[in-house]
């Protein structure tokens, strides 16, 4: 598992990606095995990723009975969307690339993907934790929610501008492919499970 050391490093190559600066690739290992180290990255978005597990318990026990209580089963039906959540988009990003021959920047959209996925959970982590304690914020912390979601789609469209080049079609493509479909899981899934507040 790589050290906080290296992660910051990682993270150093992301920031100058976004900043359009090509020194951002000597900073990440683009190759097979880093793409495969990169799944580490989910290691360390568990803290914030529990964060957000406590808000949507908190959310759900809104909605239901009063007394009622959730087990570990609730919480592992959490971990399972998470774990479709980051993995599916990927996979479909590869039958993609693959369609248009441009499988060998598959290991690049990985690693990137991956380690931008630490910071971007951290910051969520950070508003819901504030929507947790503060509930009188709902109203402020729902548009910082608006304006992370925004930034989150500026930062992967940058960083895919760097890898194609500016392919325009390429990075616009991928982007969607990338964010619409966890959108798209993340509630039928919740709904499926029985874990979505109704």
């Amino acid at each position: 598992m790589p050290g906080f050391r290296e992660v910051q490093y990682y993270l150093a190559g992301i920031w100058l990606l976004i900043r359009m600066d090509p020194r951002g690739f000597r900073f990440l290992d683009m190759s097979e095995r880093g793409a495969n180290r990169s799944f580490w990255a989910i290691f360390w978005c568990l803290p914030p990723m529990g964060i957000s597990w406590l808000w949507w318990r908190q959310a759900f026990l809104q909605t239901m009975p009063p007394n009622t209580d959730v087990g570990l089963l609730f919480y592992f039906r959490l971990g399972l969307v998470e774990g479709v959540n980051w993995v599916v988009p990927l996979i479909l990003a590869g039958l993609l690339l693959l369609a248009f021959k441009k499988g060998e920047r598959f290991a690049p959209v990985i690693v990137s993907v991956n380690w931008l996925g630490v910071p971007l959970a951290y910051i969520n982590g950070l508003l819901l934790a504030l929507v947790f304690f503060l509930p009188g914020l709902v109203g402020l912390v729902s548009l910082l929610l608006l304006a992370f979601m925004l930034a989150q789609v500026f930062a992967i469209a940058r960083i895919l501008r760097m890898i194609f080049f500016g392919n325009g079609l390429m990075v616009g493509a991928l982007t969607l492919v990338l964010l619409v479909p966890s959108l798209m899981l993340s509630e039928y899934l919740q709904r499926f499970l029985g874990i979505y507040p109704v």
